[in-house]
């Protein structure tokens, strides 16, 4: 766990979906489909790099701070980042030291080992770049930082990790307040994970997968995609995302309500679609996540995101189930 955690804090916005036509369709309802797990977690490399990291540090190191902090389990690749840019700005630095010779501390390359210190990591743990181990080596000296910092407690203690790597309260300092710019805000708990939580059905895991991947898009009324018109409304997002499953869907919340089996809310399933009504109309619709969560474009202002289907004062109506609609072939969801 890093020293400093990022935090994100949450709002409440007023669902909208605006009715644009009025058209009614008739369905075939087949028996549900059979269910397959949803994915897992995987560990992953840590936190999500903020727009910063993105634009300074070199695709190459990014990726191997992400690949080393694998070498101890917990750290977070923005730690690594961190050293990278205080000792050699990723590499790039031309100081002595950093690419051949030494400084005048006599610490080398670009994550700045101490050749004693460096050979009794190398002899420890197997590192996977030149050969012999080299602390020019970019490969080598990043896992060799990580591997370091693991034998010196990290990430469980990580700040007394970070001061036997470089014997300085400020320098740990620097290292942390790097890495915590490198590191983009996370999301609110529990609204992390775009995927089916839970057993979903393949044209459900389909369009999860399609509307997860429209996160952060914005939305616009009537929007149908941004390649169409630069974004979402709610059931253009949802008709998309079940087009490329096979399964058509009518284009306003106020007709997707009428498709498919209604679904008692405490038998809902990823997949489900998510309704909200309002003095008898039907405004916004939700693709239902399991866990109390659903992927949905909100409102003006908002973008595509991930967020609980009830708070407090919702108008939740009902859930209905457009996965147990026999499929044709997929479509263009932008058609």
């Amino acid at each position: 766990m890093l020293f400093r955690i990022l935090g994100a804090g949450s709002a409440t916005v007023v669902f909208l979906c605006v009715v644009i036509a009025a058209v009614v369709t008739t369905v075939i309802v087949a028996e549900q489909p059979a269910l397959v797990p949803g994915p897992t977690a995987g560990t992953g490399a840590g936190s999500t790099p903020s727009p910063q990291a993105r634009e300074d540090i070199p695709a190459a190191m990014l990726v191997l701070y992400q690949q080393a902090a694998a070498d101890c389990p917990g750290l977070d690749w923005s730690v690594l980042a961190g050293i990278g840019k205080v000792e050699s700005d990723h590499d790039r630095s031309t100081l002595p030291g950093v690419h051949n010779g030494e400084n005048s501390a006599g610490a080398a390359g670009p994550m700045q080992f101490l050749a004693p210190t460096f050979d009794a990591v190398a002899t420890r743990h197997q590192l996977p770049g030149a050969s012999p181990p080299s602390r020019y080596d970019p490969v080598d000296a990043v896992h060799a930082a990580a591997y370091n910092l693991c034998d010196s407690g990290a990430p469980a203690d990580l700040r007394t990790a970070l001061f036997a790597y470089n014997h300085s309260d400020t320098y740990v300092d620097q290292v942390l307040d790097q890495a915590a710019a490198y590191r983009a805000p996370a999301p609110p708990a529990g609204t992390g994970d775009c995927r089916p939580a839970g057993p979903a059905s393949p044209a459900a895991v389909q369009a999860i997968s399609f509307a997860c991947a429209q996160l952060g898009v914005p939305y616009v009324w009537g929007g149908n995609g941004p390649e169409v018109n630069g974004g979402w409304d709610c059931s253009g997002l949802v008709l998309a995302a079940y087009a490329t499953a096979g399964i058509t869907l009518p284009r306003t919340s106020e007709t997707q309500v009428l498709v498919g089996p209604r679904i008692p809310e405490n038998q809902m399933q990823p997949g489900d679609l998510v309704f909200y009504r309002s003095g008898g109309d039907v405004h916004h619709v939700g693709l239902y996540l399991g866990g109390g969560l659903m992927v949905h474009a909100p409102d003006f202002g908002q973008v595509v995101q991930v967020s609980g289907y009830r708070w407090t004062g919702d108008d939740f109506y009902t859930a209905t189930r457009p996965s147990a609609i026999t499929p044709t072939a997929p479509a263009d969801p932008h058609a």
